[in-house]
């Protein structure tokens, strides 16, 4: 056995030297930056030991040729969101604000439609755990270049009563809520009597020593321009400097790497500073704990506690939050148990890139311990129950509802032994039982999904969004909407055009004016190339077009009809075929007053 005794640090040491003679974290990084079309990237990693690691790669300018660096300042979106958090808890652990305070409390203004009021008021923590019922956002709160740096928050809310509806009871189901947000920096306005950037930037960065972070307003371009900043691109390398926007307090924050290094480092802390206590250790702990909603009190750990989101991905399992800016992408990650954390911005905000293929790289380098999946269980016996097709619940954007239900619908199946989840877009998945009503993914290590039944509802959660079963009916009739609608729409552009190239389709017509009214869609396309997507959600010329146009395709088509029925018997026009052009205009106008019910047409993006 001696030979073995010499064989194995023999063997360690080739391991360690194969190791360190592999590729280094930058190198990946500059690889990956490459492979993903992606300009630059900083990082930091907060170690066990307490030290933080920064890193940069790529180019922070391309134009100028500028590279990145650790010290780069870096829009980092809705991660911001985590900071402004803790802001909250401040006023919190200072008794100046509950958790449990009614935000109508100290908004009094607000036009909350909250059809719980009496019993379940829209409170504090609801903001803060999105579950609050509120919408996400509009397109016009979202895509517009109309706000300045210091626009008032409350101009994010002027848009009805209707805007600020809630759709789901408070504190039962977790719904993505940028609107939320904005409301957090008005409460923070309303208590401390100045603007929430002034607040936060003195009361909570400045404290915690991030010097190189800002609520305000920073941008690439302009008398007031950041050097330091980089700039931001999309697809194709096209650069965008920031702009100001309405719902600032969601997704506004720079900073830099070191910076939320040490940010992650009290995170995981107990809330003291300098021995002094900064945030209630009761809230420390609550910050990514899931508590309250009804997947949680059915047992599903995942989920969004006051700040953070429980995420289970590659084996590990963390506290993380993601951010997109304008021409930036971000995440942050915490592992508390490890005492180690990772942050990861981009210069670039590409729908196709990898971005998950950085983390892998930043969990492998924090050498965390990977978990082994929980084991199987025995499923209870009323799965088969929950079996048929589910829809959003409520819809990621209460304007987009017809969209989520029509495409954005899954299937669920049970095969005796495993749970299937069906999207109708992605990847089918296979939930395996983990005892009772509770699932995990083949891609998780802990229960991922469960199923619940609310006031006779059967309802599908995996912490983040909840699905609820749909009668087969209603969704027959929107799909049988859509279909004979979208065949209508055909049968008008294809026979109307035949008609018109044999010269057979006058003004009296009865595919005259749908046809027009289809082909005038056409007319603000080149008004929206030309203009900047940012300008989505404002009145434009190209908006204003749309509006029409689609405002006018149902008057038209229903004109048509009008003209089917005065030319009944004649046939004059299309002999036999005039039979169906009846049939195409009433599936086509059926499906517009679909969409104009679901407030879909006329198509006004300033409204959406």
């Amino acid at each position: 056995m001696s030979w073995l005794r010499r064989a194995v640090p023999a063997l360690l040491l080739c391991a360690t030297a194969a190791h360190a003679a592999g590729p280094t974290l930058e190198a990946e990084f500059a690889a990956g930056l490459k492979d993903e079309g992606l300009a630059g990237a900083v990082w930091s990693e907060v170690l066990p030991d307490g030290t933080v690691k920064v890193g940069a790669s790529g180019l922070r300018d391309a134009a100028k040729h500028m590279p990145m660096q650790a010290d780069t300042r870096m829009q980092v979106g809705s991660v911001g969101k985590v900071a402004l958090a803790l802001g909250v808890l401040r006023l919190v652990s200072e008794d100046r604000l509950t958790l449990d305070t009614p935000v109508q409390q100290v908004l009094p203004e607000l036009a909350l439609n909250n059809p719980w009021q009496t019993s379940d008021p829209v409170r504090i923590r609801h903001l803060l755990a999105h579950t609050s019922g509120l919408d996400n956002v509009r397109f016009w709160q979202a895509f517009s270049l109309n706000p300045a740096p210091d626009t008032p928050l409350a101009d994010a809310f002027d848009g009805g009563r209707n805007l600020l509806r809630v759709r789901a009871r408070p504190g039962s189901r977790y719904a993505y809520s940028n609107m939320a947000y904005g409301l957090l920096g008005m409460v923070i306005e309303k208590v401390t009597g100045q603007p929430y950037e002034r607040y936060l930037d003195a009361q909570l960065l400045r404290p915690l020593g991030m010097a190189d972070s800002t609520f305000a307003f920073v941008t690439q371009a302009g008398a007031q321009a950041d050097p330091r900043l980089a700039m931001g691109y999309f697809e194709h390398g096209v650069a965008q400097p920031a702009v100001p926007q309405y719902l600032r307090p969601a997704a506004q924050f720079t900073t830099t790497a070191a910076d939320m290094g040490k940010l992650a480092q009290f995170l995981m802390g107990d809330g003291k500073l300098q021995g002094e206590r900064f945030i209630d250790l009761a809230l420390m702990g609550a910050l990514s704990e899931p508590a309250g909603t009804d997947a949680a009190q059915a047992g599903l750990a995942t989920g969004h506690g006051l700040a953070l989101a429980v995420r289970d991905r590659h084996n590990v399992v963390g506290a993380c939050h993601p951010g997109t800016a304008v021409g930036f992408r971000a995440m942050l990650c915490l592992y508390p148990e490890q005492e180690s954390a990772f942050f990861v911005a981009f210069n670039t905000d590409a729908e196709q890139a990898d971005y998950e293929r950085f983390n892998r790289l930043l969990l492998r380098d924090l050498e965390l311990p990977l978990r082994a999946p929980a084991p199987q269980g025995t499923p209870a016996p009323t799965v088969e129950n929950w079996q048929g097709v589910y829809v959003p619940s409520p819809s990621p954007m209460a304007s987009m509802a017809w969209v989520d239900a029509v495409f954005g619908f899954t299937r669920l199946k049970w095969d005796g032994e495993s749970l299937f989840l069906i999207p109708f877009q992605g990847e089918p998945k296979e939930l395996e039982p983990v005892g009772g009503l509770l699932f995990r993914a083949s891609d998780r290590s802990t229960p991922s999904h469960v199923l619940m039944q609310e006031d006779g509802k059967h309802i599908l959660s995996d912490g983040l969004r909840s699905y609820e079963r749909a009668s087969m009916l209603r969704m027959l009739v929107l799909w049988g909407s859509l279909a004979l609608g979208m065949a209508g729409l055909l049968y008008v552009l294809v026979v109307g055009v035949w008609r018109a190239a044999l010269r057979r389709l006058g003004r009296g017509g009865h595919l005259f004016a749908p046809l027009l009214s289809l082909l005038a869609l056409l007319l603000p396309l080149p008004f929206f190339y030309f203009q900047s997507y940012l300008r989505l959600g404002d009145v434009t010329i190209a908006s204003v077009l749309l509006a029409l146009v689609t405002g006018a395709l149902p008057l038209a088509t229903a004109f048509g009809l009008a003209r089917c029925w005065r030319s009944r018997g004649t046939a004059a026009e299309a002999g036999s075929w005039a039979k169906w052009d009846w049939v195409a205009l009433l599936a086509v106008l059926q499906l517009l007053l679909v969409l104009a019910w679901w407030g879909l047409l006329p198509l006004r993006l300033w409204q959406l």
